[in-house]
């Protein structure tokens, strides 16, 4: 054996404290930047932008700020800019520097550690803004105090120069400009409507605070650019009003309760709606918590045991021959519950589900009091709801049926499987992937064009029912929805939540859904996603949902063939195949439908691994995905004439 042989086996077996690497200060966010911000693509990137804001927010909390503006530059940095106290830019005792850089350069440092300054924050608790300066190749901070104006720039995180004057000023706040490091995040196009979404959420969080976006990059047909402003006067009551604005109420006007118990400020909105579906929004300190906690478990217990009380001594449930469920309350409720805590402790997958105990039972007791009061004052909605709340627990028993009946059915049925599904030979879920495809046609084409060790195929005859609409027992009885549950082998209803979804025998972690590029197949797939937003979520939450992309154009010169998947891509083919633009011997083929594909090229372009172009479906913003799905699949047409008139001009045909 050579001694270089040697020396290498020599290396692998030592492991001792020179083999410890020690990351320093935000060196560890540059090496990990997921674990600070969750991940390094869309959701991450615009992250940074929400954790600049939330110190304006905390500002606004604690009565200092009342105006937040963020801009999208030309060359897609951002500014945020408020009005509050400013950083402190004097010398840190302990640190022997400027305040403003230990804020912008030290994880764990700044005001929200310190309750005389922020009696409760939001954001990462205390990592946020230097990280954002960890994960930007430029970052400049701009201070606005005490009659002068203080400024460093930085760079992934390092001072380019000291904390120095350069001017004087009447203004005051912080204004922040920082651009994300193109070598760490794989996407670093910010998106308006994105960031324009959590500022309205943020407007309606704190009312009183106004907060506007520009987006330089963009001008609209008067040469303005493009700019929204955002300010609620009433907050929640607003809020939930917006959130439910696609539905039909069945009570005039929301319910609004603002108490505290506990030393626990506890602000709810609620809306009952026509609907089947309960939109409970939670938040503690501004923060969407997506995954519940004690203060959404606080308000469900509050909600069921004081409306089921009120009920009962109305004697309104004595004709029912069966229980009612906390589901029931629930139904075609629309709620937003906001909660600030001093200290709050999160868990979860994603941090965003609260996990203080003592809060469950200070919303439980300050909901059931105000709740209660607001029963004895109106007894018309008090009647009207309990009326709803009986009508979906009806539903409720029959769709229990229905779905007890699929669940026999399928497991009675040969290898519990149906008839259309072609299933792939791998037996791992985690390797597998099932295609939900539009038409039997299409369905023959893909199964005869996949890779059958690991790739499912079931075809779907038509549109699917528009599960917005439908009563719950209607969503179990339609078959093409049965075989969707049957084939992937998830049910609905555990002992604990009657709608929680079971996803212990989950059979692919890739669903994707294939359909034609028209007008046909968009409806289509946005009837899919209705019907897993609504009751399969957790599917999205966990990624295992995508959208298939087949390309839209073939384009042909001789043997020369080049698939397109946009007007742009196809016109920048064509000009290559025919730079002088004359050349007649450039064909293109427009796809309307998969089955205008053969096997082989369906496979090539939209199903082989290696070449195709699948998005994934991600939930960015609840709320806001809750109002669209409502606004396009609901009963009500005059949202959704309103949104097709809006974006009417955005659509175009292209020869």
């Amino acid at each position: 054996m050579s001694s270089d042989k040697k020396e290498n086996i020599v290396k692998q077996l030592s492991y001792d404290a020179t083999s410890i690497q020690v990351l320093e200060g935000l060196e560890a966010v540059r090496k990990r930047p997921a674990m600070y911000i969750g991940d390094i693509s869309t959701k991450g990137l615009h992250h940074l932008v929400y954790e600049v804001v939330d110190n304006s927010i905390d500002e606004a909390m604690g009565g200092h700020c009342d105006r937040i503006d963020v801009i999208i530059n030309e060359d897609n940095s951002v500014t945020v800019l408020d009005n509050g106290r400013g950083i402190p830019v004097d010398i840190h005792e302990k640190e022997g520097r400027s305040a403003l850089e230990v804020v912008m350069t030290v994880l764990h440092a700044g005001g929200k550690f310190n309750k005389d300054s922020y009696k409760v924050s939001g954001g990462l608790h205390g990592v946020g803004v230097s990280c954002v300066n960890a994960l930007s190749n430029m970052l400049k901070v701009t201070v606005y105090r005490d009659n002068k104006v203080w400024q460093q720039e930085y760079s992934q995180g390092k001072p380019l120069y000291q904390v120095r004057q350069i001017g004087e000023t009447e203004q005051r706040g912080t204004e922040v400009t920082f651009l994300p490091d193109d070598g760490i995040f794989i996407e670093t196009e910010y998106s308006f409507s994105i960031l324009s979404n959590r500022l309205r959420e943020l407007a309606f969080l704190n009312k009183g605070v106004r907060l506007t976006i520009t987006d330089k990059r963009v001008t609209n047909e008067n040469g303005e650019l493009l700019h929204e402003e955002y300010y609620s006067e009433e907050g929640l009551k607003e809020f939930v009003q917006y959130l439910d604005d696609t539905r039909e109420k069945i009570i005039e006007e929301p319910i609004y309760m603002d108490g505290e118990k506990s030393g626990v400020p506890v602000e709810v909105a609620m809306q009952y709606n026509s609907s089947f579906t309960e939109n409970l929004q939670s938040y503690v300190n501004n923060i969407n918590t997506i995954e519940g906690g004690t203060h959404l478990a606080g308000f469900r217990r509050a909600l069921t045991r004081t409306l089921k009380s009120y009920a009962e001594k109305m004697g309104m449930l004595s004709k029912l021959k069966f229980d009612i469920s906390g589901d029931d309350f629930r139904e075609g409720l629309s709620a937003v519950i906001s909660v600030k805590v001093a200290e709050p402790q999160f868990e979860g997958q994603t941090k965003t589900k609260l996990g203080n105990s003592e809060v469950a039972g200070a919303v439980d007791q300050a909901v059931s009091e105000m709740l209660n009061y607001y029963l004895e004052e109106h007894p018309k909605e008090a009647r009207t709801i309990v009326n709803k709340v009986i009508l979906a627990a009806t539903a409720r028993h029959a769709a229990r049926k229905a779905r007890e009946l699929i669940q026999r059915k399928s497991v009675l049925s040969s290898g519990g499987l149906p008839g259309k599904l072609s299933d792939c030979s791998e037996k791992n879920p985690e390797l597998c992937e099932i295609y939900l495809v539009e038409g039997d046609s299409a369905g023959g084409t893909a199964k005869q064009g996949r890779d059958r060790k690991f790739q499912a195929i079931l075809p779907l005859r038509g549109k699917i029912l528009n599960v917005e609409k439908a009563m719950p027992h209607k969503i179990f009885e339609n078959e093409e929805i049965k075989t969707i549950f049957t084939a992937l082998g998830v049910t609905i209803g555990t002992a604990e939540d009657s709608k929680a979804l079971n996803l212990e025998k989950l059979r692919y972690h890739k669903i994707i859904i294939m359909t034609d590029a028209d007008v046909d197949g968009s409806h289509i797939a946005t009837l899919i996603l209705t019907f897993f937003f609504r009751y399969m979520r957790e599917l999205i939450e966990k990624g295992c949902v995508y959208i298939a992309t087949p390309p839209l154009y073939l384009i042909k010169k001789g043997r020369d063939e080049v698939y397109a998947w946009s007007d742009d891509e196809r016109r920048a083919v064509i000009t290559r195949m025919s730079p002088n633009g004359k050349d007649s011997n450039v064909n293109f083929q427009r796809y309307k439908g998969l089955g205008e594909m053969n096997a082989e090229q369906l496979w090539e372009t939209t199903m082989n691994p290696e070449h195709r172009k699948l998005r994934q479906v991600d939930i960015v913003n609840a709320a806001e995905a809750n109002r669209t799905f409502s606004m396009l699949m609901g009963d009500e047409v005059p949202p959704r004439r309103e949104f097709i008139e809006k974006n009417a001009k955005y659509a175009k045909i292209d020869a």
